[in-house]
């Protein structure tokens, strides 16, 4: 095998980064592309070389094959690390590869082929008798054919894009009526996201384990298992949570899947990094669900609990050197979890958001690791996937890692979008989820009424502290004391701070020697502001000290409370005018993204709740439904069209 020396990492984000971290640690250079959208991201600035390959849009960039080749060429790499996502799970860009003579740092082409295509894959292992769900894995991929597959194997039913993952492609249909629309939706996100439409139907296992098996193997014919992950914690089928060891997995059950996970690994004669996922039910069955040909999201809590660098091993294996350990040597401690950080807004059915980063302090403590990719200042844009990063811990114990992880989500200081870091925090506290109880079904179970998914409400202490900091903003603009810019000082000020649709009145009266006394509602709070600057203020409240980070300018204040932050506008000025209806017939953009349908046409009639338009962002589809009954007034896109967040798209009378 030939030796490595600069390696061009083909993606973006916290997996760019993190590929580097241990590139560069071992004396490689390296190579970083980008999107026009990624030209001041993180991973430009830490690579050695950098080199633009194309517009934002992904198939013009990151999927941009001859592109990637000609980066690599031009930087003079010799080897390309794929991460995950993107074309790491493209057999025709690791022939590219091979045949620009370029080292591909993964699995061979003919494996990526066979395990990357869920149909193929699951042949695969049902004729190497891997513990396989009744499904539909055939070459026919017509309606007819599919609707009658569903029926032969019985409702609930999953439909999966055959060369997907990350939950894209992925839709559940209840019974035959949901069935076309499901895979219409399916087909559309599937050839999106992975250029192919191919699908698999698969039986809706009620409430199982999701568990995969880390797998590697070398070219001299060496394949071990470094244990199992828990991924049961999810939301669109998309992992939420992340742990290893599995909470419920015994001694004589572990075996039993890492020799199926290798049994699946030597039917295609596995190189690389792979990960083998099944599905456990409540009996202690498991099923083969897909393989990864790929490192995965979740690999450092198996990095933690094996004291690995699995990308170590990867760059190991591409130079052709026998794998580091035998499976005897293989050693488990202690306990690791991870969340994933994601751009969406939990309260709005997960929608992913945009927006510009205003602050990002990740909460190092002991014992806790926090991989991602962003800086302060960058713009969070609709064309990649919204996960922003990772926060992992690792402890003695289950709890111990459990506890430190909380730890470090309620700390870290994200301001300037939406995130899911209220979620996490409310996940990681449940009780069964502190047992170890839980399934794939635990967020819906157990989150469906949630206030974590409601429309947040700012309480009483948040609001009197935007109502201060709005006060100390105009105070610095009038380059005066805090207590001395007014002549009625012994008035209180009256603001009306707003939050999305809802406003609340809140009263301040500013004393001597930065003390206040702020009323909201029936309550009344002494505050004293004891240090600040323009990203933080220690304040105390009702004689307890605290510190609060923030940003605030032109009226808008983002104030992060721990664990999350809200976006607080000074309306106190403003106009009240009337508030926006759920039962609105003008239809807005959800959030910035490109029109892949649209389902109606002017003058035609509508009901509430018929399906309008459909919008793609993030690599997901989001369908846009009436929120009346009326007639299609006017349609302002077509499609393919860019739209912006709250931008009209129709309206109906």
């Amino acid at each position: 095998m030939p030796a490595i020396h600069k390696i061009l990492i083909a993606n973006r984000g916290e997996i760019a980064c993190r590929i580097q971290r241990t590139a560069q640690a071992l004396g490689y250079r390296t190579v970083a592309v980008f999107s026009e959208a990624d030209a001041d991201a993180l991973h430009v600035q830490m690579a050695d070389q950098a080199v633009n390959i194309g517009p934002a849009p992904v198939q013009q960039s990151y999927l941009n094959i001859p592109a990637i080749l000609d980066a690599a060429r031009r930087s003079g790499a010799d080897a390309i690390h794929p991460g995950y996502g993107f074309l790491s799970e493209n057999a025709e860009f690791a022939r590219a590869c091979e045949q620009a003579g370029l080292t591909f740092i993964g699995p061979s082409a003919e494996a990526i082929e066979l395990m990357g295509s869920k149909r193929l894959s699951k042949i695969a292992m049902l004729e190497a008798r891997v513990p396989c769900i009744a499904g539909y894995q055939g070459a026919e991929q017509d309606d007819a054919t599919l609707l009658r597959e569903a029926e032969r194997i019985g409702y609930p039913l999953m439909i999966k894009a055959s060369a997907g993952g990350g939950g894209r492609g992925m839709r559940l249909a209840h019974n035959a009526d949901e069935l076309p629309a499901q895979l219409r939706t399916a087909r559309s996100e599937a050839l999106n996201g992975f250029g192919s439409d191919e699908l698999i139907l698969e039986q809706a296992l009620i409430e199982p384990r999701h568990i995969e098996v880390q797998l590697f193997g070398d070219h001299h014919g060496h394949l071990v298992y470094l244990g199992e992950r828990d991924c049961s914690i999810q939301r669109r089928h998309q992992k939420v949570i992340e742990e290893a060891p599995c909470p419920v997995m015994t001694a004589e059950l572990r075996q039993a899947m890492g020799e199926a996970a290798l049994k699946a690994g030597r039917a295609v004669n596995y190189v690389g990094a792979g990960t083998v996922e099944f599905l456990l039910d409540a009996r202690g069955s498991f099923y083969f669900l897909e393989m990864n040909t790929r490192l995965q999201v979740e690999h450092p809590v198996t990095e933690l609990i094996t004291g690995q660098d699995l990308v170590a091993w990867q760059l190991r294996i591409a130079e052709g050197q026998p794998l580091p350990l035998t499976q005897d040597q293989v050693q488990l401690n202690g306990h690791a979890m991870e969340v994933r950080l994601y751009a969406e807004d939990p309260a709005q059915g997960f929608l992913p958001q945009t927006g510009r980063v205003e602050a990002w302090e990740p909460a190092l403590h002991e014992g806790t690791r926090i991989d991602h990719g962003l800086r302060e200042g960058q713009s969070i844009s609709a064309f990649y996937d919204p996960m922003l990063g990772k926060l992992i811990a690792h402890g003695a114990t289950r709890e111990e890692a459990r506890r430190k992880l909380l730890r470090a989500v309620q700390d870290s200081v994200l301001l300037g979008l939406h995130s899911n870091q209220r979620l996490l925090t409310h996940l990681l506290q449940h009780p069964q989820f502190i047992r170890g109880e839980f399934s794939t079904a635990f967020i819906p179970q157990y989150f469906a009424d949630h206030p974590c998914l409601q429309a947040y409400a700012p309480n009483a202490e948040e609001l009197a502290i935007a109502a201060l900091l709005f006060y100390q903003g105009t105070a610095q603009a009038h380059r005066a004391p805090l207590n001395g810019w007014r002549n009625t000082a012994s008035v209180p000020l009256r603001y009306r701070l707003g939050l999305e649709d809802q406003d609340w009145n809140v009263q301040l009266l500013a004393g001597a020697q930065g003390a206040f006394e702020v009323r909201v509602a029936d309550r009344t709070l002494a505050l004293k502001l004891l240090a600040h600057d323009e990203r933080s203020a220690l304040l105390e409240i009702d004689g307890v000290r605290q510190r609060h980070a923030y940003r605030l300018d032109d009226g808008q204040l983002w104030l992060f409370t721990r664990p999350g932050s809200l976006r607080l506008v000074d309306r106190t000025h403003a106009v009240i005018g009337s508030q926006s209806s759920v039962s609105s017939g003008t239809l807005k953009a959800p959030m910035d993204g490109a029109i892949v349908d649209v389902l109606v046409s002017e003058g035609s009639p509508v009901s509430k709740g018929q399906l309008l338009v459909v919008l793609e962002a993030m690599k997901m589809e989001h369908p846009l439904k009436a929120g009346i009954d009326g007639v299609l007034k006017r349609v302002q896109v077509k499609v393919g069209d860019q739209v912006k967040n709250r931008q009209v798209l129709l309206q109906v009378e």
